[in-house]
């Protein structure tokens, strides 16, 4: 069993409960050529590069709990725009209402795009306080994958980890005193939506607090819950 201690000092950890021929031809011969106006119908196809802007900046955000992932709500409830008072930036994915951690925003829309398209298997880590204790079993399912209702997820890195030394949620985890609850470390390159609750529901436990710790190469650190740093990108 892996234990991970404070946010403020995480380390991170890889230790887990884990249970054709080909035939050469003459392609000049039988390759049909490709007619400029493919090419030109090939290169009109393809989605126009964003340029980068004269000074790039990345916004790192320790998002609360019931704070909208959003700058506007016509119903009130509060969004980015109470916390964030930069101008023209992104939120490169997003992050539920009902979980807390690390959101990443930017003007850079070629860095938006990179975290956020699936086949750059960019890895996001979860801290993630689930119900019950898992079992071996239910971890290994978890770190090969499991069939969800929009198909199969991709291999995991699943570790149980010790308790955060963490911010109190408000309002505090509805937790049954007769059911312990266990903290997870969850590694995944997708971003399906609530992708990670319904994870562990299906191995049978239901996750009660979900936290971000990290976005590729960012992490939360030492940053306080409800508030962000800038970091500039120019060269």
């Amino acid at each position: 069993m892996s234990k991970i201690g404070k946010f403020s000092s995480f380390k991170k950890t890889s230790t887990h409960r884990t249970g054709a021929s080909t035939t050469s031809v003459n392609s000049e011969a039988t390759r049909a050529p490709i007619s400029s106006a493919a090419n030109r119908s090939r290169a009109k196809s393809r989605p126009p590069q964003k340029p980068r802007p004269e000074n790039p900046v990345i916004v790192l955000f320790n998002k609360p709990f019931d704070v909208l992932c959003q700058f506007t709500d016509e119903a009130g409830r509060q969004t980015l725009k109470d916390f964030i008072p930069v101008a023209d930036v992104y939120a490169a994915g997003r992050l539920d209402r009902d979980s807390e951690g690390l959101l990443l925003l930017t003007n850079d829309g070629q860095l938006q795009a990179k975290l956020t398209q699936p086949s750059q298997k960019t890895f996001k880590t979860y801290w993630v306080q689930v119900e019950g204790e898992p079992s071996d079993e239910a971890i290994n399912a978890l770190c090969n994958g499991v069939e969800l209702k929009d198909g199969m997820t991709l291999p995991a890195k699943v570790c149980v980890m010790s308790s955060p030394d963490i911010w109190p949620r408000i309002p505090p985890v509805r937790e049954r005193k007769a059911i312990p609850t266990t903290w997870l470390e969850v590694q995944i390159c997708e971003g399906r939506n609530r992708q990670v609750r319904r994870m562990t529901a299906h191995v049978g436990h239901p996750t009660l607090r979900l936290i971000r710790y990290k976005i590729g190469q960012w992490c939360l650190d030492d940053l306080p819950n409800g508030e962000y740093k800038v970091i500039s990108t120019a060269k």
